[in-house]
């Protein structure tokens, strides 16, 4: 099992910017992929894509409504992940989760993540 701990969310203004991080530990061997949710107010059903990065980092993914504003990077010898928010807007307000994966290909579904973090709050004020 993998043990992931999200950090660095927090309130900020509208256009501001904002770095999460995500510290993975345990039995990190058989991750392939890393990922980003998010959890919107009133949707607390929806774990709605944001980023997904291989594990070894050379390939990722974005859900449209963040590309171009949002990058996820990992640092190997820290076996952290990080999702660096520019240009936020108010629509982005939601709970981050973190979580890893172990298919062998990069998925976009929270479904195909197995171990998840407890989420960290990013507020976007307008």
């Amino acid at each position: 099992q993998v043990q992931l701990g999200e950090s660095g969310g927090g309130l900020v203004q509208a256009g501001g910017s904002l770095r999460l991080s995500c510290a993975a530990s345990g039995r990190t061997s058989s991750t392939t992929a890393m990922g980003w949710f998010r959890q919107a107010p009133g949707k607390e059903r929806v774990r709605e894509f944001v980023a997904v990065i291989t594990w070894t980092g050379g390939t990722a993914y974005y859900a449209d409504s963040v590309k171009g504003r949002f990058t996820i990077s990992r640092d190997n010898a820290k076996n952290t992940v990080y999702l660096e928010m520019n240009s936020l807007k108010p629509e982005d307000t939601a709970v981050y989760y973190c979580a890893a994966s172990r298919i062998g290909w990069l998925s976009t579904r929270s479904s195909d993540f197995g171990s998840w973090g407890q989420g960290t709050q990013v507020t976007v004020s307008s």
